[in-house]
């Protein structure tokens, strides 16, 4: 194991000793890196010094650990320009058809380019970190707490290792620097509105959080290096010229994937739709325990929340009656317009998870189709605390039409994950292109006659059925 790994260690030497000797990348870094943590230790002395006339001092002691994170951010975004140069700067100064043409493999020639972009931003950080620290220090006399730090650290290096590896990937698939300059800020503002979160967190001082945020990014980083192996592609390096968006090839060959070689209507449902939905039986039965684990933990929030059982009124619920279900009536429900509105919102929420799977690896995806279910588990575990069963409780306004409508978010989940992962599985007789275009006519075939049927028939049950019987169901308790 060691023999393969020397390789990705040469040529990550060989980019870091020529990142070290041009002076134009190591002196900014250098001079910025020590800067920046002297104007955020003034700015907390001015915040100190600000608030304390107005007895605010527990805003300021926890604006102090927010700019430490900062500090070791910012290294990494200056820096980040040395990913986006690794593959598309060399492509463009035809200096790299020689690395190309060693026996190197191509992961090792991959990892060994995202190392030498890695491992300079973080020194930068961490140099950052330190600096404040002891300015900090001799400024407030402010010590970050072991474990505070430590998190810090391993924040900044994953956060780092993210948006480098998405940085090398978008190298290896851009033919110029001034293309990847561009796509970069699908990875610099995505990372900006973590950090974002971050700071909140941070000034509610909810620190066990940063965990689930650090694992969060170690599984989004493993993703993009996974990504950018499977899809590095020397021969593509050396022969591309030119980007160009061909939506005539895009459109024949989606047509011809959705299509495929059947054209008897019955014999094409049967064959085309019944091998998507073939495809997507492992993707379903995952998306059916993550929305019954969904269901669990908003169960869990009930408790953690420390929510009174007296808030959920019971006897409310035992005196649904003919006047419920009149005030429902003017609401829209019992009506045909009342099933289109829940049926079309029900179809604009696939569309939005669909869309933010696509920049999350499905993931975005999930979670947003997920988390009704999770409101479910929460009122559950409610009526539980209150009293009641919450079997009951959750039957009473779900079963009929979640009959339909649970299978039809789990099938497309399943569509939204699967089209996600395409990007980081490997498939050597397709192209990223040809391969994600395949798997978009699959989503297609299974939402067109498949999910939006299914909650077209649970939009009906839920606008007529389902409000009969809650009161069926909870009238008598």
């Amino acid at each position: 194991m060691r023999a393969d790994f020397n390789p990705a260690w040469i040529v990550m030497n060989r980019e870091m000793r020529d990142q070290l000797r041009d002076w134009r990348i190591v002196l900014p870094i250098i001079i910025l890196t020590l800067f920046f943590p002297f104007l955020m230790t003034f700015t907390a002395r001015q915040i100190l010094d600000f608030v304390a006339n107005y007895g605010a001092n527990l805003l300021a002691a926890r604006f102090i650990p927010f700019l430490l994170m900062i500090v070791g951010f910012f290294p990494i975004t200056i820096s980040l320009v040395i990913a986006l140069e690794s593959f598309a700067g060399e492509s463009e100064r035809h200096s790299i058809e020689p690395l190309l043409s060693t026996p190197l493999r191509d992961w090792q020639l991959y990892l060994g380019k995202l190392l030498a972009s890695w491992i300079p931003p973080l020194a930068a950080s961490y140099l950052g970190v330190l600096v404040y620290l002891f300015a900090i220090y001799n400024s407030t006399s402010w010590r970050a707490e072991p474990m505070f730090l430590a998190q810090v650290l391993l924040l900044n290096a994953v956060q780092a290792l993210v948006m480098v590896s998405g940085a090398v990937v978008i190298s290896t698939q851009t033919t110029s620097v001034r293309a990847a300059n561009l796509l970069a800020s699908f990875i610099i503002i995505p990372m900006a509105l973590l950090i974002q979160a971050e700071s909140v967190i941070m000034l509610w001082a909810n620190y066990r959080i940063l965990w689930w945020i650090l694992l969060a990014e170690v599984l989004v980083a493993a993703m993009l290096i996974r990504m950018g192996i499977v899809h590095f592609n020397r021969e593509y390096l050396l022969g591309r010229e030119l980007d160009a968006i061909n939506l005539g090839w895009a459109w024949s060959s989606f047509r011809a994937a959705f299509l495929g070689q059947v054209r008897q209507p019955l014999e094409w449902l049967r064959r085309e739709v019944g091998q998507a939905l073939r495809c997507h039986l492992l993707p379903t039965g995952l998306m059916f325990l993550l929305l019954m684990l969904g269901m669990w933990g908003g169960s869990l929030l009930v408790k953690q929340m420390g929510i009174s059982p007296e808030a959920l009124d019971l006897e409310t619920l035992r005196d649904l009656d003919s006047t419920y279900l009149g005030q429902l009536e003017g609401l829209g429900f019992f009506t045909v317009g009342g099933t289109l509105q829940i049926w079309l919102h029900n179809l604009q929420v696939v569309l939005i998870s669909s869309l933010l799977g696509l920049i999350s690896f499905g993931v975005l995806g999930a979670i947003i189709l997920i988390a009704p279910l999770t409101m479910i588990g929460f009122f559950a575990g409610l009526a539980g605390q209150s009293g009641l069963s919450p079997w009951i409780f959750t039957a009473a306004f779900t079963f009929p039409h979640a009959l339909l409508e649970i299978p039809a978010i789990a099938l497309a989940g399943a569509a939204i994950i699967r089209l996600g992962a395409i990007f980081i599985t490997p498939n050597p007789a397709q192209s990223i292109g040809q391969a994600w275009i395949k798997g978009l006519a699959d989503w297609a075939k299974l939402m067109i006659f498949i999910v939006i049927p299914l909650f077209l028939g649970a939009a009906f049950l839920e606008a007529f059925l389902t409000p009969r019987f809650a009161v069926f169901a909870l009238g008598g308790l």
